[in-house]
């Protein structure tokens, strides 16, 4: 099932119209329609308050996964304990592929859903903000940076 079908699959459930769930995000009807006949993708911060609003996991909204949401029942494993340390605190990131948005002097981790984290970094030679969904299964180390480090 493609990513749009999915968000009208759960917009539905949650008996949302387009122009109700465009509202709750800040975007027009018309960007909502894109987005669920695969036309266009919604950005980063769209999709994780749509998870949020839908009550899913971003990698079920993605098609990474078809769970709709990960087990309740299972406690959190060491890695994903490990991960949350990391949200909010400035971190360098090392991948295993060059990626091109990494060139940056630190990363702040903002959150983690399933396999992906939402990552804000300044790029080099540049003075804007940006925010990516970036698979965990690119990253090869995350190293904390002490209070007041680089950046």
């Amino acid at each position: 099932m493609s990513m749009g079908a999915r968000l009208a699959q759960e917009r539905r459930k949650q008996n949302l119209t387009q122009e109700q769930l465009a509202e709750k995000l800040g975007v027009t009807r018309q960007a909502v329609s894109r987005w669920e006949s695969d036309t266009a993708y919604p950005e980063t911060d769209k999709i994780l308050r749509m998870a949020a609003i839908f009550g899913v996991s971003c990698d079920y909204l993605l098609g990474v996964s078809d769970a709709p949401a990960p087990g309740l029942d299972k406690p959190p494993s060491l890695v994903t304990r490990l991960l949350r340390e990391t949200v909010g605190k400035k971190v360098l990131l090392a991948f295993y592929e060059e990626e091109d948005f990494i060139f940056c002097d630190y990363a702040l981790i903002l959150d983690f859903d399933g396999g992906w984290a939402n990552v804000e970094f300044v790029r080099e030679k540049r003075d804007k903000r940006e925010t990516r969904l970036i698979p965990l299964s690119s990253i090869r180390t995350i190293t904390i940076l002490p209070e007041g480090g680089r950046g």
